[in-house]
C-alpha cells in the first residue's frame, strides 16, 4: 500500500507541472563533451515547467550554470529548452569558451544547435589580451567569430579602437572594425572606413582609405600594415607622409620607427621644404635621426625657387647635414672625399691675382666632401649645414644653363655646385670645361664660375664658327643668368678668336697668347676679347686659315653631351 500511495503522490505532483527544489543542483560529470544538449550544471532554486507534449523548460535561479561541450554558460537566472537547444541567461551572464574567451553581458539568448549568443547590454569579449565592448553582440562559438553593428570599441592595452560595425575572429584574434573606425594610441590616431586588427600582435592593416596621424606628422594610405608596439610599417598604393619640414609618396613605403629610416620604392617623391628640394627616384632612403636622403634608381633633383627650378640627376644623390662648431667654425666630421684637389692646384692658384685668390680659398681641405655628424631631424642651428652629393654621370639643368661631371657636391652655405671629373658647362652657346669647376649661384641663377686647370671656353657663333680661349684657371661671371665677362690665365693663355667689323662681317681669325685674356659679351654673343701681358698673336684671313690651326689642343665641342631640357634628365 505505501508503494502504492507514493506512486500517486508522483502522478499528482507531474499533473501539476510543476517541480519545485530548494536546493544546489548537481549532475554527474559529463563525459561527451562534444554533445550539442545543454546540460544543467547547477542552481540553487531549480524549476520544471511542462508547457505542451514537445516543449518543457528548465529553470535555474542564483548561482545557475549549464553547459554545453567545452562551452560554461552562468548567470543569475537561467531558463533552458533542451528540445530545441535554446537558453536565456537573465543578469551578469558569463560565457567560458574553453577557457580562451569569456563573454560577459545582462542577457543572453544561446542557441545551442548552432552555437550561436544573442548578448545584450553592457556586453563585453576578452581574449585575455583584448576586451571588446558593445551592447549588442553575435558570437558563433562553433567558430570563434563575434559580430557588432551598433557601435563597440575593442581596448587592447593603451590602444583603443571604435567602430560601428565590427567583426572578431578569436583563432586569429583578428578584429575586422568597418564604418567611422577610428584607433586611438598613446603615440597615434588613426581613422579610416575599414581596418583590419590584430589584437594579440598589435598590427593594423589598412584595407580602405586611412589617416594616420604622428607626432611626427601624417600618413594617408589605403594599403599596408603598421606595428603599433614597434613601429614598424609597409605602405601600398600610393601612401603619402608628410610633417613639418618633409612630405613624401611612392608606390610602397616601409618605415622602421627605432632607426628612423624610411624607404620608399617605386615613383618615389621626397619634398624638403625647408631647403625647397625636391627628389624623385625609384627608390629613396630617407632617414630621420640624421635628418639625410640617399636616393637611387634613376634619381632626379629639383632645386626651386622664385619660379625658377634647376634640375640634377645623377646615378645616385645623397643629401645630409655637415656640423660645424659654433666658435671655431671647425668641421666635425670624418673626410669622405669624392675628389680632392691636388696641392699642385692650390700653389699654382694662389700665384694668380687678387681676382683668383677669392676661389683659392675655396679649395684646400675644404674642398673635400666630408661626413655629416648625425644631428636632430628639427634643427635649426645655423652652424649644421645641408650639403648635397651627385655620384656618376651628373647632368644639370636650368633654362639659363646646362652642365654635366662626374660627381657634384652642393652646399647651402654658400649654394655653390663643386663639379668634379670632367665636368662642362653651358650657357647659351658657350662651352667650358675644365678639371674641377666651382658654380657660385644666388637665387638659382649663376652668379661665378671658377674652374682651376686646363680650363677652356668655346663659344659657337651662328655661322658655326668656333671662338676658343683654354688656360690653367678661368673666371667667368654673369648677369641676369647670362655669362658677362671671363677671365683666363695660363701659361701661356690662348686663343682663337673670329673678329668682325662694323657690318658685323668677319675678317679673319686672330691666334693669340698671354699671361691673361679677358672675354666680354654683350646680349648673349662673345663680342670682345682682350690681351694682357706679353701677347703675341697672329691674323690669319678666313680663306688662309692653316688646319692645325682651326682648334686649340683638347678643343672638344660636346654639345651631345648637353641636356637639351628637363626630360631627358628622367630618361
Amino acid at each position: 500500500m505505501r508503494i502504492f500511495y507514493r506512486l500517486l503522490l508522483l502522478l499528482v505532483a507531474l499533473a501539476t507541472y510543476n517541480v519545485s527544489v530548494a536546493q544546489v543542483i548537481q549532475p554527474a560529470p559529463v563525459t561527451d563533451t562534444s554533445s550539442r544538449a545543454i546540460q544543467i550544471v547547477k542552481g540553487k532554486n531549480f524549476r520544471q515547467k511542462i508547457i505542451d507534449s514537445a516543449t518543457t523548460l528548465i529553470t535555474l535561479a542564483i548561482d545557475a550554470m549549464v553547459r554545453q561541450g567545452n562551452t560554461i554558460i552562468s548567470g543569475d537566472s537561467i531558463v533552458v529548452n533542451q528540445q530545441t537547444g535554446v537558453a536565456e541567461v537573465f543578469g551578469n551572464v558569463h560565457i567560458n569558451d574553453s577557457d580562451t574567451v569569456h563573454t560577459y553581458a545582462q542577457y543572453l539568448r544561446y542557441v545551442g544547435n548552432e552555437r550561436i549568443a544573442y548578448l545584450k547590454k553592457n556586453v563585453k569579449l576578452t581574449d585575455g589580451k583584448a576586451v571588446l565592448n558593445t551592447n549588442e553582440l553575435e558570437y558563433n562559438l562553433a567558430t570563434g567569430i563575434a559580430t557588432y553593428s551598433k557601435g563597440g570599441k575593442v581596448i587592447n592595452g593603451k590602444t583603443v579602437l571604435t567602430s560601428d560595425d565590427a567583426v572578431y575572429y578569436s583563432d586569429s584574434k583578428q578584429v575586422y572594425f568597418k564604418k567611422d573606425v577610428h584607433l586611438t594610441d598613446p603615440k597615434y590616431d588613426i581613422r579610416a572606413d575599414s581596418l583590419l586588427y590584430n589584437t594579440e600582435l598589435s598590427v593594423a592593416n589598412f584595407i580602405s582609405p586611412t589617416v594616420i596621424k604622428t607626432k611626427d606628422g601624417t600618413i594617408n594610405t589605403s594599403s599596408g600594415s603598421y606595428n603599433l608596439k614597434t613601429g614598424d610599417a609597409i605602405f601600398l598604393d600610393r601612401t603619402a607622409i608628410s610633417d613639418s619640414t618633409h612630405s613624401m609618396i611612392g608606390d610602397r613605403i616601409a618605415s622602421d620607427e627605432k632607426s628612423g629610416i624610411i624607404q620608399i620604392e617605386g615613383h618615389g617623391k621626397l619634398v624638403d621644404s625647408a631647403n625647397s628640394v625636391i627628389v624623385l627616384g625609384d627608390q629613396i632612403l630617407l632617414d630621420r635621426n640624421k635628418n639625410s636622403f640617399l636616393a637611387t634608381r634613376k634619381p632626379v633633383m629639383i632645386f626651386y625657387k622664385d619660379n625658377d627650378s634647376t634640375y640634377v640627376s645623377a646615378d645616385t644623390l645623397f643629401s645630409g647635414l655637415r656640423k660645424y662648431d659654433s666658435l671655431q667654425r671647425k668641421n666635425l666630421g670624418a673626410a669622405d672625399t669624392i675628389k680632392k684637389v691636388t696641392a699642385v692646384d692650390v700653389a699654382n692658384a694662389s700665384k694668380d691675382s687678387s681676382l683668383d685668390k677669392e676661389a683659392t680659398n675655396e679649395v684646400g681641405a675644404k674642398d673635400s666632401i666630408t661626413k655629416a655628424t648625425a644631428v636632430d631631424l628639427n634643427a635649426t642651428n645655423k652652424d649644421s649645414i645641408r650639403y648635397f652629393i651627385a655620384f656618376h654621370h651628373v647632368r644639370i639643368f636650368n633654362d639659363s644653363l646646362q652642365a654635366v661631371s662626374d660627381s657634384l657636391h652642393y652646399s647651402t652655405e654658400d649654394s655653390t655646385f663643386k663639379l668634379f671629373r670632367d665636368p662642362v658647362f653651358w650657357n647659351n652657346g658657350t662651352q667650358v670645361s675644365g678639371d674641377t669647376m666651382y658654380l657660385f649661384t644666388e637665387k638659382q641663377k649663376a652668379k661665378r664660375l671658377y674652374v682651376f686647370n686646363n680650363g677652356m671656353v668655346i663659344n659657337r657663333t651662328k655661322e658655326g664658327l668656333f671662338n676658343q680661349m683654354s688656360g690653367r684657371t678661368l673666371n667667368g661671371y654673369f648677369k641676369n643668368g647670362d655669362i658677362d665677362y671671363i677671365r683666363v690665365k695660363g701659361s701661356p693663355a690662348e686663343s682663337i678668336f673670329y673678329p668682325q667689323d662694323d657690318d658685323s662681317a668677319y675678317i679673319g681669325m686672330n691666334y693669340s697668347n698671354g699671361d691673361v685674356i679677358d672675354i666680354f659679351f654683350i646680349k648673349k654673343e662673345l663680342n670682345k676679347v682682350k690681351f694682357i701681358n706679353n701677347v703675341n698673336g697672329t691674323m690669319y684671313p678666313l680663306n688662309q686659315i692653316p688646319d692645325d690651326k682651326k682648334f686649340l689642343r683638347r678643343f672638344n665641342w660636346m654639345d651631345k653631351r648637353r641636356p637639351k631640357n628637363k626630360l631627358e634628365l628622367f630618361e
